[in-house]
């Protein structure tokens, strides 16, 4: 079983790897053909909707008590995957 702290750290290296994801589909976004921009862009403000409520679980965990943080840990799994799930998508659309 993970100690708080490697959740933590974990959910925190998770979450920088999707910051840079999201950028680099930002990129590919503002690239694209016009009639796909409006449509990408559109996919990337959901994207960033599941990562800040990502976010939001993991500072939920951050601020609970040792006893506490298991409680909270699947609840931030599940919108983890949400991310994770949403972000393969995009990134497939996107190619």
């Amino acid at each position: 079983m993970s100690t708080k702290e490697e959740f933590v750290r974990k959910m925190h290296a998770k979450l920088d790897q999707w910051n840079a994801e999201i950028d680099v589909l930002s990129a590919k976004a503002d690239a694209a053909e016009a009639g796909a921009r409006a449509e990408y862009h559109k996919q990337l403000e959901t994207l960033r909707s599941k990562r800040d409520h990502a976010r939001g679980k993991l500072d939920e965990v951050e601020s609970a008590s040792e006893a506490a943080w298991h409680d909270l840990k699947a609840g931030a799994e599940l919108a983890w995957e949400s991310v994770s799930e949403a972000i393969r998508s995009a990134t497939a659309r996107f190619k």
